[in-house]
């Protein structure tokens, strides 16, 4: 049977350091501990190939190729040929390059930056009651949630003709179907429930102010248009359970440890610039810490909304009109 390399595998060769029990003279490269025949799975040219790394492969590769499973000997043959590559490497004194040597200390150094993170983490823990005070902190006001309905034209004057059709008894919903420029007409206007920050600023300032069941007696302008609004009702909103979002707030706050660790640091070095163009605020990082294994970093929990999140000041999505208009 005719094997071939994987390119998934060889793209993610720099997770393995080798298989090899030889060592470079450089101080530089890492020391890999010895591989007994019973812990191994092959030998080439005498070096053994452990069970370990077979298995690291093989689970590294499941995750990155989303649970696709290779067969055992066709990863076998790639730690093979890996290995060769590596002998061949050593014979040439390769690992002696001042270009390798580089290559390997800044490896060794990311891996040892992430390592003292990890470790500060594993020693400082988020706890259950930090968790619940960041909640309890986001969730103390979380504003409410309206449900309206507008009417969107090109002019101020269309705008203004409406409104005192209204005024007059004409019913919001028939007009909005009747002149509305914006998709959602066809239902009336009707924009369902939303929060404030998911409208454009001068569109949810105008909904935030009127009272349940009125209509705005002036025409609001946004880049889209003119509207005439009607709120229709309004509810506090609910917060997602504590529990649904518990692990959403945890990478967060461990990045907070992780940055306020960096700044104590920082603080306590010393540290001379030497680069006439750079600028450090004083106490700062000069980078921003990534998330590490514990998981990616959230701003806050997702707020319950119904019919979708968007950013704040944005315009609506296409469930509402001001966006379809654009």
């Amino acid at each position: 049977m005719k094997l071939k390399l994987i390119p998934l595998i060889l793209a993610g060769a720099t997770a393995f350091i080798g298989c090899t029990q030889e060592k470079a003279a450089d101080p530089s490269t890492l020391a890999v501990p010895a591989v007994s025949k019973d812990d191994a799975v092959a030998s080439v040219n005498g070096v053994f190939i452990s069970k370990k790394t077979l298995e690291t492969l093989e689970r590294e590769i499941a995750e990155r190729s989303q649970g696709q499973n290779f067969p055992k000997e066709q990863l076998l043959e790639e730690l093979i040929q890996r290995e060769l590559l590596i002998q061949q490497a050593l014979q040439k004194q390769l690992d002696k390059s001042p270009e390798f040597i580089e290559r390997m200390t800044t490896v060794r150094n990311s891996l040892l930056s992430q390592a003292a993170l990890q470790n500060y983490l594993e020693n400082n823990p988020v706890t259950d009651a930090e968790i619940k005070a960041e909640y309890e902190a986001k969730m103390a006001d979380m504003g409410n949630e309206y449900k309206a309905r507008h009417i969107l034209v090109k002019t101020e004057d269309e705008a203004k003709k409406l409104i005192a059709e209204l005024e007059k008894g004409a019913n919001f919903e028939a007009l909005a179907k009747k002149h509305s420029i914006d998709p959602m007409g066809a239902e009336g206007g009707d924009l369902g429930w939303f929060t404030a920050d998911r409208m454009v600023p001068p569109f949810s300032e105008a909904v935030a102010a009127l009272e349940n069941s009125k209509f705005s007696k002036t025409p609001v302008q946004t880049q889209f248009g003119w509207h005439v609004i009607l709120r229709e009702d309004s509810r506090p909103l609910t917060p997602p359970p504590f529990d649904a979002v518990k692990e959403q707030i945890r990478p967060m706050l461990q990045r907070q440890k992780a940055q306020a660790m960096i700044e104590g640091l920082r603080k306590a070095a010393t540290v001379e610039i030497l680069l006439p163009s750079a600028v450090t605020a004083p106490g700062q990082p000069p980078v921003e810490v990534p998330a590490t294994s514990p998981g990616e970093a959230v701003s806050e929990p997702p707020q319950a909304a119904e019919g979708g999140e968007a950013p704040a000041g944005q315009p609506p999505k296409a469930e509402s009109a001001p966006d379809a208009a654009h």
